[in-house]
């Protein structure tokens, strides 16, 4: 199918890829080339080792989901021909068709990506983790896009918690939709900080001592090594919605905190 891109507010260019009548498309915001420094620095309030040591990326254009997918896209692509395994078509916890899937495994994620670009012709897969670092930051440095602590008016996380003297908040102990909270950071991207753990695709390290510097996925060569999940959620604390914060989990499991959302590789047409 041939790609018709848009422009929004602030000149982000994005391309739509319809799924069904009724149901979002995949908004695909444009990831333009840079480099950034991955990780976080030494002063960073409730920083981990792991984030260490801050290194520079250089990452080239992609296209990165708007929002995380939506258990209304999910069941779409879900009744699509199986490619290397079954989907459960329904598998969130908390319900709504315009909610981030959740209850979703790093293989059932794969599966999703697999029929995707079977049916569409272009390669969808997750994001590497320096893709996510670097999208999610959109040119800041700062612990979130939006500034040096968050709040619940503008994520989803345990509330009741509070990080670099911020306030305390909501704690609504469940997802919620997409797009809720109305912002988005300078590149277009929505719900980068809370509401569900996004999967990635690199094997789990437990530091960035080799760590790729080109924006590729880091992989191993054990194929049953826990996976990457980056941007906090629902059920979290403040500090693990942090744009350098990293969190592993078995690739087999699904749990009512873990989603995801969409890369795809920027069109020559750009």
């Amino acid at each position: 199918m041939p790609l018709t891109l848009h422009k929004r507010q602030a000149q982000n260019q994005y391309y739509d890829e319809p799924l069904g009548a009724g149901v979002l498309p995949l908004r695909m915001m444009s990831i333009p080339p840079g480099t950034f420094l991955m990780g976080s620095p030494d002063d960073e309030p409730e920083r981990s080792n792991d984030e260490s040591p801050q290194h520079p990326v250089t990452v080239s254009p992609f296209f990165m989901g708007k929002y995380p997918v939506t258990q209304a896209q999910w069941r779409l692509v879900a009744a699509m021909p199986q490619v290397e395994r079954e989907l459960d078509p329904d598998p969130s916890h908390f319900k709504g068709d315009n909610r981030p899937v959740e209850r979703v495994s790093w293989y059932d994620a794969m599966e999703f990506c697999a029929r995707l670009s079977a049916h569409t012709g272009r390669e969808y897969r997750l994001p590497s983790e320096a893709e996510w670092e670097y999208a999610c930051r959109a040119g800041t440095t700062t612990p979130f896009h939006f500034g040096e602590m968050i709040t619940t008016e503008v994520a989803n996380y345990d509330g009741n918690y509070i990080y670099n003297g911020g306030p305390k908040g909501d704690n609504r102990g469940e997802t919620t939709p997409v797009g809720h909270f109305g912002i988005a950071n300078a590149w277009g991207l929505s719900d980068m900080h809370g509401n569900v753990w996004e999967w990635c695709l690199d094997h789990w390290h437990n530091n960035y001592g080799k760590a790729p510097t080109d924006g590729s996925a880091w992989l191993s060569e054990d194929e049953g090594s826990r996976r990457v999940l980056r941007g906090g959620s629902w059920l979290f604390i403040p500090r693990n919605c942090r744009s350098a914060y990293r969190l592993n989990n078995n690739p087999r499991y699904g749990n009512s905190f873990n989603g995801f959302r969409l890369v795809s590789v920027a069109p020559r047409t750009l």
